[in-house]
């Protein structure tokens, strides 16, 4: 197959930008730690490249949509995807800093500066598989994305809980790897092509059909989707506060923005089959996931399988794709990556600087009123936002979601939605409780007096007030996400 020559040009160049900024960041964040171990200016590397990243994103917009070479589409639905994926990582990143303790004599204990650029590396990947319009940019782009992650996961090493949690993580990811690389071969056997949009003209074969299945599977691996989410839970809770809370929020918006990108992209999509089948995954996993959040007392587990309900109400969206479909994914997905960082957040707060083990259970929370209010108030409002109780972000991106099932009238789905949200009020409103309690008489964790006032405090509370912001008045996301059209071929 003969490839085209491509002129480089200045719209080519600066619709690349914000993969290349987080990708020369990744390179100076490694030769600053070549030269001189330092966290603070690690940090500060990675916080500066994160905000120009995304600053770069509005002449990328302007520049959309636009094809760079075969294997990326760079277009309004891209952007919109990178803006939150990158907002994600600089949270995460100064997240990081927090967690892992300003001093070299307090906190963790061995080197801190490769977190940054792991976690540099794993964004990379994400925006390479939001943009990606070809089956070989997606494989990149996932495994750019993953095989960062495992070492991220398995960063605190001398705690057995992330090793084992890295371990499982990564056999269960190369397992999805495998399956999406079979579900790729057999669409290149049947169309002859990598391409989104070639294999989108295609007519639906069995092959066709077989291929897209066993992609799904890939994919539903990594949203950790019933019945494929058996790692979630253990990974969540061994892997360090931060990197839960990067999981949570980048690795899955971008598994997520490719999977409705192929969905809406190829022509087997539509027929009834696929639809059926991811039917009985969604209704699986909103009620799998609020019924085993309900036997929880860890935190951190608790949010993993919140999680695997979450994007099962995502899939309500996904399977309607009609209409509001594309808007209640991108408002969902945004209220989802807020109330995420907040909850995580809260819990990397509690287990700074670095301890042996995360402030993960719930008994460390017993009583946490009395002594953070503030901190309390965030975590409340995190809890009432995954609820999806009105004035929060997370009752804007559930009535979305449910408006898209009305239009597609998918009551059995939108069954499941309220069911399932009603079991999650239950256990949201159980950590609820708990941080007013009466405090124990001993406890472990407490975030610092000051945390306010620091870097991840102030980041903190900017998510809790933009969390009640969008709640109050969505109409700016809401104004950004109808721009965020998806462009399927050019």
């Amino acid at each position: 197959m003969d490839i085209p020559d491509m002129q480089f040009t200045t719209s080519h160049f600066a619709a690349l930008l914000p993969l290349l900024v987080v990708a020369a960041t990744a390179i100076v964040v490694m030769l600053n730690i070549a030269w001189r171990r330092n966290h603070s200016i690690t940090f500060g590397i990675s916080a500066i490249g994160l905000n120009l990243a995304l600053l770069s994103v509005i002449p990328a917009v302007k520049a959309a949509p636009q094809a760079v070479t075969q294997l990326l589409l760079v277009d309004r639905f891209a952007c919109y995807y990178m803006a939150l994926i990158l907002i994600a990582t600089l949270a995460c990143v100064t997240l990081t800093h927090a967690y892992l303790g300003k001093q070299q004599n307090e906190g963790f204990k061995g080197n801190r500066e490769e977190l940054y650029l792991l976690m540099l590396l794993a964004c990379a990947g994400s925006l390479v598989l939001v943009s990606t319009g070809h089956l070989a940019g997606l494989f990149i782009g996932l495994e750019l994305l993953s095989v960062p992650v495992y070492g991220m996961v398995g960063y605190v090493f001398f705690n057995h809980r992330s090793l084992e949690a890295a371990i499982k993580y990564m056999v269960l990811s190369a397992a999805g790897s495998a399956f999406l690389l079979f579900g790729m071969a057999l669409l290149y056997a049947d169309s002859g092509s990598l391409a989104f949009s070639v294999i989108g003209q295609a007519e639906a074969s069995e092959l066709m059909r077989l291929g897209i299945g066993m992609m799904l599977v890939g994919l539903a691996f990594k949203l950790s989707l019933v019945p494929f989410h058996l790692w979630t839970p253990d990974v969540y809770q061994g892997a360090p506060a931060p990197v839960a809370a990067f999981l949570a929020t980048v690795s899955k918006v971008a598994v997520f923005a490719v999977l409705l990108r192929l969905y809406q992209t190829m022509p087997a999509t539509s027929e009834g089959w696929l639809n059926t089948l991811l039917t009985l995954i969604a209704i699986a996993s909103i009620l799998v996931g609020n019924l085993l959040a309900l036997l929880q007392n860890s935190l951190k587990r608790l949010l993993g399988y919140s999680s695997i309900a979450h994007f099962g109400y995502l899939l309500v969206a996904l399977i309607a794709s009609d209409g509001l479909a594309d808007e209640a994914v991108a408002v969902y997905l945004a209220s989802y990556v807020l109330t995420s960082l907040g909850a995580f957040g809260v819990v990397t707060l509690m287990s700074t600087p670095f301890k042996e083990q995360d402030a993960d259970s719930l008994y460390d929370y017993r009583g946490l009123f009395w002594r953070r209010p503030y901190l309390t108030a965030v975590l409340a409002a995190m809890m009432l936002s995954l609820a999806g109780i009105p004035l929060t972000a997370g009752f804007i991106g559930k009535f979305y979601v449910i408006a898209s099932g009305v239009e597609g009238h998918l009551w059995w789905l939108l069954a499941s939605l309220i069911v399932g949200s009603a079991i999650g009020v239950f256990y949201y409103l159980r950590v609820m409780v708990t941080l007013f309690l009466m405090a124990p008489g001993l406890h472990r964790y407490d975030a610092p007096l000051a945390w306010g006032q620091q870097a991840g405090g102030i980041m903190l509370l900017a998510v809790a007030v933009l969390t009640f912001a969008l709640g109050v008045y969505p109409q700016p996301l809401l104004d950004l996400v109808q721009h965020a059209v998806l462009a399927t071929s050019l």
